[in-house]
């Protein structure tokens, strides 16, 4: 148990090298952390008592000193598209998003690392929710293993269901990096979910000491949310920029790409506002400020929520953008708007945020609410 609350040990946040570690310190051997992992992430038992492969001495002490504890399902809502959206209850008693988005060949979840966010980038409705708590990793991984039963239910091949994940979800994944770790190396490890490093990608909108860190811990895909091609306009857009500036973002990310040892590449996203970040002088400047960086672009075209004075630039002013960026020599998507008709597109997650920022009441003060 912790030291300092008496609270059990959440079993399923634990990766193999801490069930190992834990292990040993009961004087047992560390080859039962693949058995017991395989129980939590394979089978989806609920109780230590259902894992009969291991001593009943073993399941018992497990039973006193941990839990087995996924985020409880407090609404599910399904879109026209096939997207699926969870709001599901965190510990804290605030309530986050997670979102499954289907597609030929492939399907995508989309997790969150934090109740609310602690940035304010402007443009995104967590953002204006405020900040509540860091989501334990058993509470991450925990939206995989929900996700995963609820999608494969009827189904026998449940590792082809969830073929990607990313932390695009709620909060910045990068300011949890302790819980936000164990959760991707469950993620991909053959005795969690088996899905390929390529596959698990962590997003951020610029912490620059953690993704320095994280280099020395994981090979995972990395995305940078950047939509703005200066300092100027980033400030504004994503206020963190003003502590990690552009250029300091874009060495961190090198740093990342060098310590892999292998080609490969960051992905930008880019949220296209209209008549702010979409013009032609921006596609410009993002071309020549992204010269030479190993990278995929991204153009996410706004996904409008209440309270919100941006707009969606038209289909016309994305495709043009998208061209610029192609005739540069970029490889660049325009991402489609899916789930929008449930609130589950991007920058749309709000959930139930107990805000401990009270960011929520001076917008409502400035909305004149």
């Amino acid at each position: 148990m912790t030291a300092d609350t008496g609270e059990k040990l959440d079993l399923l946040g634990y990766d193999r090298s801490a069930l190992e570690a834990l292990l040993t310190q009961l004087g047992e051997k560390p080859y039962r952390a693949q058995q017991i992992l395989k129980w939590l992430h394979h089978r989806f038992v609920d109780s230590f008592d259902e894992m009969t492969d291991i001593s009943r001495t073993l399941r018992s002490t497990l039973a006193e000193i941990a839990e087995i504890r996924e985020p409880r399902i407090l609404q599910e809502k399904q879109s026209a598209d096939g997207t699926r959206k969870w709001l599901l209850e965190a510990r804290s008693g605030s309530a986050f998003e997670m979102v499954f988005i289907p597609e030929a060949g492939r399907g995508t979840l989309c997790v969150s690392s934090q109740v609310g966010c602690a940035l304010d980038c402007s443009f995104c409705s967590t953002g204006k929710q405020g900040f509540n708590s860091n989501l334990g990793a058993g509470e991450i991984i925990g939206q995989v293993r929900v996700a995963v039963k609820a999608l494969t239910a009827a189904r026998d091949d449940r590792n082809r269901v969830v073929t990607n994940v990313v932390f695009m979800g709620m909060g910045e994944p990068l300011l949890n990096f302790d819980n936000v770790l164990p959760a991707a190396r469950l993620m991909m490890d053959d005795l969690g979910y088996g899905i390929s490093k390529r596959k698990v990608t962590i997003s951020t909108a610029g912490v620059v000491p953690g993704i320095r860190r994280l280099a020395a811990h994981t090979d995972t895909a990395l995305a940078i949310s950047l939509h703005a091609p200066n300092d100027a306009l980033r400030d504004t857009l994503v206020p963190i920029n003003r502590k990690y500036p552009i250029a300091e973002l874009l060495d961190a990310c090198r740093e990342y790409l060098a310590g892999l040892g292998e080609k490969r590449t960051i992905t930008v996203e880019y949220t296209l506002l209209d008549g702010v970040n979409d013009q032609p002088v921006h596609a410009a400047q993002l071309a020549e400020l992204l010269q030479g960086f190993a990278c995929k672009i991204n153009l996410i075209p706004f996904n409008p929520f209440p309270g919100s004075n941006y707009r969606r630039p038209s289909g016309i002013s994305v495709r043009a953008f998208q061209e610029r960026l192609v005739a540069a020599g970029y490889s660049t998507m325009v991402r489609t708007t899916r789930g929008d008709d449930i609130d589950a597109a991007c920058g749309q997650l709000v959930g139930s945020v107990h805000d401990r920022t009270r960011r929520q009441e001076r917008y409502r003060k400035i909305a004149g609410a």
